[in-house]
C-alpha cells in the first residue's frame, strides 16, 4: 500500500471513471492527487477521444480544485511520439515530487502492463483505484453518489448515434446492447462528468451538433479487416453564466 499521504497526479480523461478514482482515492486518504493530466488533441484543441473543449476540460479543472496541466498530441499521434510526450511530461512531475500516476483503468491486463513499464524508468508508481471492481456495480456506485455525466463520444461500431449526448443513468446502463461494458471499459463511450462529490459546484453548459468522424485503423495484418474506425461525438458548449 502506498505511504499516507503520497503525492500524486491523475490522468484526467474528463470522464467518469477518472472522476471515481478521484472520489475514492480522496476516501481512502492514502493517496493525495495533486494535479489532473490531460492529453490534448493540438489540432482541434480537445480532449483527446473525448472530444471535449479545451476551455470545457478547464472550467471542469476549476470546479474541481485542482490545478490542470495538459500534453499536446496530433491527431493521429505515432507511438513513439506518444511515449515521448508523455515521458516528458512524467520526468517533469516526478522532478516536482510527485510519486503516483493514476489511472481510472479498471481490467485491461495490457494497457496496465503498458502503463507500468512507461512509468517505471521515470520512478513514479502507478496507482490504479478501480482496478478489477465490478463494471456494473462501478456504475451504479456512480449514479448512486449523486455524480452526473454525459456521454461525448461513441464507437459507431458498438453503439448508435442516439446514445451520444445522453445521461449516464440507469435507463442508460439498462438500454446498453449486449457485449458493451457497463463502463465501456473497451473503448465503447466515454464521458463527460460535470457534477458530483468531487467537484465544488456543478457545470452549467448544453449539448451542441452530433458529428461523426472517422480515423485510420491501426496497423493489422488481416486484409480483411476495417480500413478505418468512426465515432460519434456530442459537442459541450459552456453556458453562461458557468458559475457565479
Amino acid at each position: 500500500m502506498p505511504n499516507p499521504k503520497s503525492r500524486a497526479y491523475l490522468n484526467w480523461s474528463s470522464g467518469k471513471d477518472a472522476s471515481l478514482a478521484l472520489y475514492t482515492l480522496r476516501q481512502a486518504g492514502e493517496v493525495v492527487v495533486e494535479k489532473l493530466l490531460t492529453a490534448v488533441n493540438k489540432e482541434y484543441d480537445r480532449v483527446t477521444m473525448h472530444g471535449l473543449p479545451r476551455r470545457v476540460l478547464e472550467a471542469q479543472a476549476q470546479a474541481i480544485g485542482l490545478p490542470l496541466e495538459t500534453v499536446a498530441l496530433g491527431a493521429t499521434p505515432s507511438m513513439e511520439d506518444y511515449d515521448r510526450i508523455m515521458r516528458e511530461k512524467g520526468q517533469q512531475l516526478r522532478a516536482e515530487g510527485l510519486e503516483y500516476s493514476v489511472f481510472g483503468d479498471i481490467f485491461l491486463e495490457d494497457l496496465r502492463q503498458y502503463r507500468e513499464a512507461q512509468l517505471r524508468p521515470l520512478g513514479l508508481k502507478p496507482c490504479f483505484p478501480l482496478w478489477k471492481k465490478d463494471t456494473r456495480q462501478l456504475l451504479l456506485d456512480f449514479i448512486a453518489l449523486g455524480f452526473r455525466a454525459v456521454v461525448v463520444c461513441c464507437n459507431a461500431q458498438q453503439l448508435p448515434r442516439t446514445f451520444c449526448g445522453r445521461p449516464v443513468d440507469e435507463q442508460f446502463l439498462a438500454d446498453l446492447p449486449a457485449g458493451v461494458d457497463p463502463c465501456g471499459e473497451n473503448g465503447e463511450f466515454h464521458t463527460f462528468c460535470y457534477d458530483g462529490p468531487i467537484f465544488e459546484y456543478p457545470l452549467a453548459f448544453s449539448p451542441g451538433e452530433v458529428v461523426y468522424r472517422t480515423y485510420p485503423a491501426p496497423a493489422s495484418d488481416d486484409p480483411e479487416g476495417p480500413r478505418e474506425y468512426g465515432f460519434w461525438y456530442c459537442d459541450i458548449q459552456l453556458a453562461k453564466p458557468n458559475h457565479s
